[in-house]
This record gives C-alpha cells, structure tokens and sequence, in this order.
C-alpha cells in the first residue's frame, strides 16, 4: 500500500456521485474532504426528478448497506410492472406496441426520487467534510500524493487521491484525459418541471411518456413518474421533463441559466394544443421551479482511454455525459462511486493500481450507456453528428 494511504481522499464537487462515493468511504473508515463550488446546499434548485432502476439501485445498496437502503426506498416513488406508457400528446391515444419489452411484476423495479431529495439522504453524516465555495480547476501531483488547486490559486490539503466528481464542466477531466473527455452540445434542449398532484388526476398512476411530433418537422416529448403512494396528497407536486429536438425550445438570450417564469411560459406555449388530459400539469406548473436546461452528450463511442494518472480519476457526468434517452444517467453515476468506493475499501484507502482498474471497468459499462443514450436520442430528436464541443 502507498504512503498517503493515510492523507484523505479529495473529492471535486457535491452532487449525487461525489456523494454516494463519499458515503462509501464513511462506511469504510476512509477521511475524505469534498469540494463544492455553490455556496450552500441550497445555493441552485434542487427539484427536478431522476429515475434509478436495477443498476442504479443495487448500486446504493451496496453502498449505505440494507437498512438504510430500506429507508432510502421509502422517500422514494415506486413503479412496477407496468413499463412505460406512451401516448401521442396530441390526440391522447396510446402509442404502445406488441414489441416493446415490459417489466414482470416481481421482477424489476424503477423509483423516481427528486435529485434534492436523494444529495439531501446522501449527505447525511457528511455535512463536516463538505467545504463550500471552493472550486477546484487543476491538480498538482508530487512524490506521495495530490494537491487540488482551486480557482483562487490556493491549494488544498495534501491528499492520497482525487476525484472528480464535478460535473460536464469538470476541468479535472480535461486535465487527467489530456482533453480526450470531451462533452458536446446536441443542441436538443429540455424544461425540468413540477406541479400539484391534482394536475395528473386524470392520466393513472405509473412512468408516462407523451409525444408531439410536430407538423414543423420537431419532435417533443414529456416523461413523468405519477406515484401510487404520493397521487392523492394534494400537498405534493409530481416532477415532469420536457425535451424536444434541436431549435425548438429557446431561452431568452439564449441563456438556459434562467429559472422560472420565461421556462413555465415556454412550457404552457409548446404544450397549448395538448390532450385535455395532459394539459392540467403544464397549465398547473409550479412557475418558480421550472427550468431549462442544454442537453449534453459525451463523445458518442463511449468513453475514451487516456493514460493512467495513479492519483486521479473522474466519476459521473465528469466521465460520461449522457443524453435523457433511457434514463439511464443517475445509474451509471451510482455505479461509479460503489465501485471506486469498493476497490478502496478492499485496500484499506488509497493504494497503486486502483484507479487504473476502476477505469478499466467503468470504461465497460458506461460506453454502453453513452452509445445507447446517444442512439435514442438521435432516433428520437435527430440530433446528428456530435461537433459542437463545450
């Protein structure tokens, strides 16, 4: 085992795969420190809603262990055995064909979870070890550890690794790849959303999805999770996501930072001819929470191979940016930090080779999730060829 096995583990940003991660290493006796650049936990909205399934949920359990996976499982929004149903947004009539493969009762399971909802349970036990208000922009490698440099030239306490778990716009990323991790714009664009459980009366319960292909040759569609448990409390709001392909949905000033009313208006303009049984949840939005949001994609073969640097590694969105289509981000993420947080945990801490095996694995799966992602959403939103490079 290496010397600064005993130094903390530095970790680039807060969000959900840095914390999972962080988790683990609680769990395992391992110090760490994370870095955020927001100011608070409560700096930037936290409402929109993420899907998990078996991946992703196997995932966490093996992280925070089966009871307290028990009471993640109950903050949670549970759908099984029906698959997703689909219907043109327009006339309401279902579009669900004999092919499409459906989840067997028993079997298999999806949640929806707010994304606040799930960094506030991972979070726990880890308030202390969270400095905010840092941003880290590079690393400085010496002889038995790792300095993370932030934004203001300061660096961080030494530590035995680094990881980055800070999002699309990790410049960790570009440094430890040498540039190879790239993101691209597909200039598809999406509204997060929320509304009153009262506006999803009248479509059942389940994971929906409405589709409007429209006459002016774009395409849209809206996913949302209307749980059995949560459906009649009129105290609550159901999350819904809007994406549509590229040119349709536009920020004012082409600026997609903005929240609020210019993204609840847009929502309510493009779904105006909506089915009268849609419709409720976008004339019922609640206007302060809605979003837009850019839709991202890494490097559509997967994620690329660089030379190992021993001391620092990526997870997340910071490895692999992957489109809405399928879901399937919030699983790959999950599956990161379980298995980064594992191969630590068997070495008691940091040790030679480990990120370099983590890699290797990860490079596995989350190429699949990457090319699948990038597929649907090309079939789905005719995105194309991936050039506009962030």
């Amino acid at each position: 085992m290496a010397a600064g096995s005993t130094l903390p583990v530095l970790i680039s940003g807060a969000g959900l795969a840095s914390l999972l991660f962080a988790q683990s290493l609680r769990r395992s006796k391992i110090p760490f420190v994370i870095f955020e650049r927001d100011k608070s936990v409560s700096f930037r909205g936290q409402g929109y809603r993420l899907r998990l399934s078996s991946e992703g949920l196997q995932a966490v359990k093996d992280v925070v262990g089966p009871e307290e996976y028990e009471r993640f499982y109950e903050i949670c929004g549970k759908t099984s055995g029906g698959g997703m149903q689909k219907y043109n947004a327009v006339t309401g009539e279902r579009m669900d064909d004999d092919a499409e493969q459906r989840i067997a009762p028993g079997t298999a399971q999806t949640i929806g979870i707010a994304r606040g909802d799930l960094r506030k349970f991972l979070m726990e036990g880890c308030e202390d070890d969270i400095q905010w208000g840092k941003t880290v922009k590079s690393y400085e490698l010496v002889e038995d550890g790792v300095f993370a440099v932030f934004a203001d030239g300061e660096k961080s306490t030494k530590g035995s690794l680094l990881v980055a778990g800070d999002g699309i716009s990790s410049t960790i990323a570009k440094q430890v790849s040498d540039g190879r991790l790239k993101v691209f714009d597909t200039g598809a664009r999406g509204i997060h959303g929320q509304a009153p459980t009262t506006a999803f009366k009248d479509i059942g319960e389940g994971v929906f999805s409405f589709t409007d292909k429209r006459a002016d040759n774009h395409t849209m569609s809206c996913i949302t999770n209307v749980r059995s448990g949560d459906k009649d409390d009129p105290t609550k709001e159901f999350g819904f996501t809007i994406i549509a392909s590229p040119g349709l949905i536009k920020a004012p000033g082409d600026n997609y930072s903005l929240v609020g009313e210019p993204a609840a208006r847009l929502a309510q303009d493009l779904t105006s001819n909506w089915n009268k049984r849609f419709k409720p949840i976008f004339d019922q939005i609640n206007v302060d929470q809605a979003a837009f949001w850019k839709i991202t994609c890494s490097t559509e073969t997967g994620v690329p191979e660089w030379d190992n640097v021993p001391r620092v590694t990526v997870i997340g969105d910071a490895a692999h940016s992957v489109t809405p289509a399928g879901g399937l981000g919030a699983n790959t993420a999950m599956q990161d930090s379980a298995l980064l947080g594992k191969l630590l945990a068997q070495n008691g801490g940091y040790a030679d080779g480990i990120t370099a095996e983590y890699e290797k694995e990860m490079r596995k799966y989350a190429s699949e999730v990457v090319k699948k992602s990038y597929g649907l959403a090309n079939e789905s939103l005719g995105v194309g060829p991936l050039k506009n490079e962030l």
